[in-house]
């Protein structure tokens, strides 16, 4: 401890020049003391309490209370730093750091911080304008620290979001004012981040050079060298190598060991687990999970904990201990999670399923795909309202230009026509001659501007076209379909939805991306919708629904022919290999089809009549019956017995017991061997 207060004392001369050079140390210092409460809240709330200036000014004593308010928070005393959150807010210079520690303390609790965070950086930057750092921590009293915090808490937000070029972008920003503050700690730390943000958008080599940067910046610093690792290790998880993830974080705990750095350790422990599982190390795993929960729990530390509750749940699952898996989920469920982290919470829900499955529990496996569904469907729909949006104002921007190009061309012709005008008047001779020309020129603008007109007319629908078309596969996507269910639904009225439905999903197409990688992956999902297309009628609808599942609507398709459609697309998916840039690969599919209303289409039956979305619903039921009874195969509807619509719901409740019960009446097709 002695030794390192003295490395306080000496990098307090270190920090950047500001006018209030009491203020400058003060900030090196409490930099410092905050980095070590990760791992030693207590006596570093000691060292705070023995240190604490007397007489302060208004901006150290902000800085000092910021300070108390994260060290407690690093304890998980969360209502101990609300107080100083409120103490800070009525002091001078006080309300952005009140906002941002008001941030670090939902991050710490797993709830949305990108609000407030972006709060705390409007404030922040009167002192740290963006683009010009370097000025900024020089003269005007910028605290760069402040700032990069709530610039990394902005970022984790976006990229939990899917929003990874302004994920990027806030990466780059931070690392910009780590090095104006000449902080090697942050300056590390930043780039490690950026290596993140890069293999999120797939550039693997841009993110390789940001953590060979960030290992040289964190040289002589086993803390920041443990955090480099761990980041290395995130990155390492996305190419599949759980080799690689694995000796990352070894190698991050043994320098996370050597700092005497507890909190740290337990983490990359926690981390640990998950490459363990991949490596086949069932109990090595159990056991790095085991060590660092208490840890964990004792630093209050939800995020990590639940990330951990869910390692150990997956991990018990394998090991078919489903008691204890069940425990773990539970103890999960109990740990709010940030409402930002969409992406990895699906990824978390998809890795469930797939367990639940390999390990023979279907009704299980289901409840996971269909909440990951449900989970992707807000990810798609966010990510549709904004590519809109995007093509909206381009579309406009496009449009407002067409425009003023008319009318600088109109400007042009009346120019012409006054001059002929004036011409005219000069030479009488001439007169026949440019009133011919007048009208040719009139003639040829009108020309043109009805051709621009006819390319503006074009554009525009096909810009509609393309808006409704799934860029990959091109096949229709959701917005074309649900644009036709909308108009079937207004011309049946209360007739109900009629017609056929087949959803289709590919076999463990997960293992495509994870053995063969994203090109193989994208190769086999534009040759299924190939097939599928060739296999159904020209006037059937086909849709990429989502990932790797396809939706055919086939209007007035009785189920005998309906039937014998799932054999032709379930044969022509499954019945030759599919080229793709890691060699050819054999694909099957599941299917879950119905034909509407679901007595059939002569049925007088009111009860049975549906809207199109319930009839989805039903068509995606019996797809996970196909895929929880081994997969290359559909399953239909032959019937249902259900007198009103109660009965309807109900079946539809526990579809499993209506089976066995006789209520529904299933056709199964088995695929190609």
């Amino acid at each position: 401890m002695k030794a390192w207060l003295l490395s306080l004392a000496l990098l307090a001369t270190t920090a950047g020049a500001v006018s209030d050079p009491e203020l400058a140390a003060d900030r090196q210092l409490l930099a410092n003391i905050t980095r070590r409460a990760f791992d030693d809240p207590a006596a570093m709330l000691a060292e705070l309490t023995r240190r604490w200036p007397a007489d302060a000014s208004p901006a150290r004593e902000a800085a000092w209370l910021f300070a108390r308010g994260r060290v407690q928070l690093a304890a998980g005393q969360y209502e101990a730093a609300d107080v100083i959150a409120v103490q800070l807010m009525s002091t001078e210079d006080g309300a952005d750091r009140s906002w941002l520690l008001r941030a670090l303390i939902q991050e710490r609790a797993g709830k949305p911080a990108g609000t407030l965070a972006a709060r705390a950086l409007a404030g922040l930057e009167r002192h740290c304008p963006a683009g010009d750092e370097a000025r900024a921590v020089r003269e005007l009293d910028c605290d760069f620290r402040a700032t990069w915090e709530a610039l990394r808490l902005q970022m984790r937000e976006q990229g939990g979001q899917g929003a990874f070029v302004d994920a990027e972008a806030a990466a780059r920003r931070a690392l910009t004012l780590a090095r104006a503050g000449g902080d090697k700690h942050l300056i590390a730390l930043s780039l490690g981040q950026l290596a993140i943000v890069l293999q999120q958008q797939d550039q693997g080599e841009a993110a390789r050079a940001e953590l060979r940067a960030a290992h040289i910046e964190a040289q002589g610093d086993p803390v920041a060298g443990a955090r480099v690792r761990n980041f290395e290790a995130v990155v390492e998880r996305r190419t599949r190598d759980a080799a690689a993830v694995r000796a990352a974080l070894e190698a991050g705990l043994q320098l996370a060991d050597q700092a005497d750095a507890p909190h740290l350790a337990a983490q990359l422990r926690a981390n640990l687990v998950d490459p363990y599982m991949h490596l086949g190390l069932l109990a090595e795993a159990l056991a790095a999970g085991q060590r660092a929960l208490p840890v964990l729990q004792r630093f209050h530390d939800r995020l990590n904990e639940r990330s951990l509750h869910h390692n150990l749940a997956v991990a018990n699952i394998k090991l078919h201990q489903f008691d204890a898996a069940r425990l773990e989920l539970a103890r999960v469920v109990e740990i709010p999670a940030d409402p930002a982290d969409l992406l990895p919470r699906a990824r978390e829900l998809r890795e469930l399923g797939d367990t639940w499955a390999e390990a023979g529990q279907y009704k299980e496996s289901l409840a996971a795909f269909h909440d990951e569904r449900e989970l992707n469907a807000r990810v798609n729909e966010r990510n549709r309202s904004t590519a809109l949006e995007e093509l909206r104002r381009k579309y406009d921007t496009a449009a407002r230009q067409r425009d003023l190009d008319l009318l600088a061309r109109d400007g042009q012709l009346k120019d012409q026509q006054l001059e002929n005008g004036r011409l005219a008047q000069k030479v009488g001779i001439a007169v026949g001659a440019l009133l011919l020309l007048s009208t040719a020129l009139i003639g040829v603008t009108l020309l043109r501007m009805r051709r621009a007109q006819a390319r503006l007319t074009a554009n525009q629908r096909l810009l509609r076209a393309q808006s409704e078309r799934d860029p990959l596969t091109d096949l229709s996507n959701r917005r074309h379909f649900l644009a036709v269910m909308d108009l079937a639904a207004r011309q049946a009225g209360a007739e109900g939805f009629r017609g056929a439905l087949l959803m289709i999903d590919i076999d463990h197409f997960k293992n495509v991306n994870d053995r063969h990688g994203h090109a193989a992956g994208d190769a086999v999902i534009v040759e299924v919708g190939r097939r599928i297309r060739a296999a159904v009628r020209d006037s059937d609808l086909v849709v990429r629904w989502g990932g790797e599942e396809f939706l055919v609507f086939a209007p007035e398709l009785p189920g005998a022919d309906l039937a014998q459609m799932a054999a032709r697309i379930l044969n022509g998916i499954g019945g030759a290999a599919i080229d793709t840039p890691d060699g050819a690969l054999r694909i099957t599919a599941s299917i879950g089809f119905a034909s509407f209303p679901l007595g059939g289409q002569g049925t007088g039956s009111a009860a049975l009549r549906l809207h199109w979305e319930q009839a989805v619903n039903w068509v995606d039921m019996v797809l996970y019956k196909a895929k929880a009874e081994g997969r290359n195969r559909g399953v239909g509807i032959n019937g249902v017995e259900a007198p009103d619509a109660d009965t309807l719901a109900a079946i539809l409740q526990d579809f499993d017991a209506a089976c066995l019960h006789g209520q529904v009446r299933l056709n199964v097709l088995v695929g190609p061997a």
